[in-house]
């Protein structure tokens, strides 16, 4: 069955180049101009992945990532004119597993859909139902949730690389080129902001009570450790 991409931008111009590189690929496309218009599509429908624009009209891109991110772990990525860094990291914060910035390459656009399912049909498929275990954190590499006793915590593509990455060697300290390789899994020099962000996140959704935390070492990098 081909899997379903939704393009959300008010330029219908972007809409119809990126719909045909994508359909060209083998992939089905479904449209929106705005926000309200994406959350009807996503709840009618199955979506496998989401191109989302920043600026639009009835509901901007940073409300839509937040409203899609409370239905599910669909995979997000940001296309947008916002080129600031500040803005990058708002969506990944978010979020967003990705961001590209307009004016774009369709191909490479393209190529970033293509990774990001595999990611995530790779998390979801070819995991099985491991379970992690660290302090009275356990996660569910099947469904991609974190369990804190009776409580569950998801989490986006990318937290759940870096949740894996550390609950599988608690106390080893991770570099930060070593983490965005795990979370990103991308050949590319590490954006320091961009895992400061998301290790920020995901510190914020462990429980407090968990025994828990990722923890800083200054100069080397980041590892997950007992608190006290």
């Amino acid at each position: 069955m081909n899997q379903t991409i939704l393009i959300v931008d008010d330029e219908k111009e972007i809409r119809e180049l990126l719909r045909l590189y994508i359909e060209k690929d083998g992939y089905s496309v479904i449209q929106a101009e705005n926000g309200l218009e994406a959350i009807k599509q996503a709840d009618s429908g199955q979506i496998d992945l989401a191109v989302i624009d920043i600026m639009m009209p009835e509901l901007d891109g940073y409300q839509l990532i937040k409203a899609l991110r409370e239905r599910g772990n669909l995979p997000i990525i940001v296309l947008s004119a916002k080129t600031e860094n500040h803005e990058k990291i708002l969506g990944l914060d978010l979020g967003a597993d990705d961001y590209v910035t307009k004016p774009f390459d369709p191909l490479e656009v393209l190529a970033r859909i293509r990774a990001r399912l595999r990611r995530h049909d790779t998390q979801t498929a070819d995991a099985g139902a491991f379970i992690l275990t660290a302090g009275g954190l356990k996660l569910d590499t099947s469904a991609c949730i974190l369990h804190f006793g009776s409580e569950s915590i998801q989490l986006t593509a990318t937290e759940f690389n870096m949740m894996k990455l550390f609950m599988q060697s608690p106390n080893r300290v991770f570099t930060k080129q070593q983490i965005y390789d795990a979370a990103w899994q991308e050949a590319a020099a590490v954006d320091d902001n961009t895992v400061m962000v998301a290790i920020s996140k995901l510190r914020g959704k462990l429980p407090t009570d968990a025994g828990l935390s990722i923890g800083t070492v200054r100069g080397l990098g980041y590892r997950l450790e007992a608190q006290g």
